[in-house]
């Protein structure tokens, strides 16, 4: 039977994700993928969606609101790849006590601000150049091991060469352990 991964989106969703069926290519013969829009999670539902609007959005509760339900909807132990803010809230729900058999966060913004890590396996990747990336201070504090990946920015998520590399680490994952 196929290993879970649950999918969190970036604070676009799917208005602008078509990058993500990239992810779902690679991934979909080998995790029974679970995919939530991070702006359903959140319940936001804005008329103009400008990124400081969206933004505000998930700052002004719309994490909090999304960490919540994510908890109620995921209840069994699974593998977790998010992206932005959706690192931020699968990490958010981590500490909160969402079964997590690892979590593979790209650029989750926010995550710079938190006290505490949570005790799973994860890979947290961010762009040398992205401005949101945390301190190597803070790695330091909270006991985090980043990976960053030089010349690339804050959706480096969004390119083919990292989609790449970021599935065949999670296919690794899985098919070690069939072996």
């Amino acid at each position: 039977m196929a290993e879970k991964l649950v999918v969190i989106s970036d604070m676009w969703g799917v208005k602008k994700g078509l990058w993500i069926t990239s992810y779902f290519g690679y991934l979909q013969q080998y995790y029974n993928i679970e995919f939530h829009d991070c702006q359903q999670l959140a319940d936001i539902d804005i008329p103009v969606l400008t990124e400081e609007n969206i933004h505000n959005a998930f700052v002004n509760g719309g994490i909090d609101t999304a960490v919540a339900h994510l908890l109620k909807k995921e209840t069994e132990p699974a593998h977790y790849l998010a992206f932005s803010t959706g690192g931020t809230i699968a990490w958010k729900a981590a500490l909160k006590g969402l079964p997590m058999k690892s979590l593979t966060a790209i650029s989750p913004t926010r995550i710079r601000f938190e006290e505490n890590k949570p005790e799973i396996p994860m890979d947290l990747i961010f762009g040398e150049c992205d401005k949101f990336k945390p301190s190597m201070k803070w790695a330091m504090k909270v006991g985090a091991d980043l990976k960053i990946i030089p010349s690339f920015g804050h959706q480096l998520y969004s390119d083919e060469k990292i989609i790449t590399d970021v599935c065949l680490d999670l296919l690794e994952k899985v098919t070690k352990k069939a072996i």
